[in-house]
């Protein structure tokens, strides 16, 4: 694996770099640049670089694959039993955006748009057939992540009981704005998690409320199947949830995703076309 602590992707000319972010000020961002990519090798420059705009931190992404239903207060309030196993669909590569990148949304997808604030996973090499016990030598490392969803698509009468549609639109998917090397986290993870929108907080809990943690999930979907390096998991959203406060987001709106320790998104909801 990569030898980083806080990863993080910048643009200097034309082209995109990795770095490892030393310090970060507000919105400007002190960053040690990196050559080479973390799935193939990452050289060390002495190149410091102010920043004041991170990318996402993925290029790109096979597949965003979701986890369900995985806090216990999320299962609460949506008064659903906790399954067997994991609860699993996916958002397309497209969906992948970044920190801080506006998210446009299709006048379809507007009357109910939700926000979901998850832990993401990052895998960093392929994985198949993963016992839980080496989950974590698979991880790339973990980002902070907001799955976002379009309700109307969603409902039962509308989907069928699948997710998929309702949550694939481009750039449904922001992550950032670092991925942070497990090694700098505790296993397993126990950080804050908070979603606020334009301001307040909706979503407060924490990543050990999880019902399935990540040795479970990576070896879970692992089984039988490859996860090729690059993949993101978002493993699950916590109680306070739009849809359950009959709130939804608007044009306009910022939704704010911090993990503590981890990473923080910020994305401005545009209904621009």
């Amino acid at each position: 694996m990569a030898a980083f602590k806080r990863l993080v992707r910048f643009a200097q000319g034309e082209a995109s770099y990795f770095g490892e972010l030393l310090e970060a000020d507000g919105s400007a961002y002190t960053v040690k640049k990196f050559l080479g990519d973390p799935f193939v090798k990452l050289e060390t420059t002495e190149e410091v670089v102010k920043i004041e705009k991170l990318l996402c931190p993925l290029a790109s992404t096979p597949i965003i694959i979701c986890i369900g239903l995985n806090y216990k207060s999320h299962a609460e309030e949506a008064k659903l039993a906790v399954p067997k196993y994991p609860a699993v669909f996916v958002k397309p590569a497209d969906a992948l955006t970044g920190p801080t990148d506006e998210i446009p949304v299709h006048s379809d997808a507007r009357p109910m748009l939700d926000f979901e604030g998850e832990l993401g996973v990052v895998i960093g090499k392929d994985a198949k057939n993963v016992t839980e016990a080496e989950a974590l030598d698979y991880v790339l490392g973990y980002t902070a992540s907001n799955d976002v969803s379009a309700r109307n698509f969603q409902l039962p009468e509308a989907s069928g009981g699948q997710f998929c549609y309702a949550k694939s639109f481009d750039k449904f998917a922001p992550i950032g704005h670092a991925i942070v090397h497990p090694g700098q986290l505790p296993d397993p993870i126990a950080s804050r998690i908070t979603t606020k929108v334009n301001g307040e907080i909706k979503q407060d809990s924490n990543t050990d409320d999880m019902i399935f943690g990540v040795r479970q999930i990576i070896s879970h979907l692992s089984r039988g199947t490859t996860l090729r390096k690059g993949t993101v998991i978002m493993t699950g959203t916590p109680s306070g949830v739009g849809y359950f406060r009959k709130e939804f987001l608007q044009g306009g709106d910022v939704v704010e995703v911090e993990i503590e320790g981890v990473g923080k998104v910020r994305n401005v909801i545009s209904h621009s076309d």
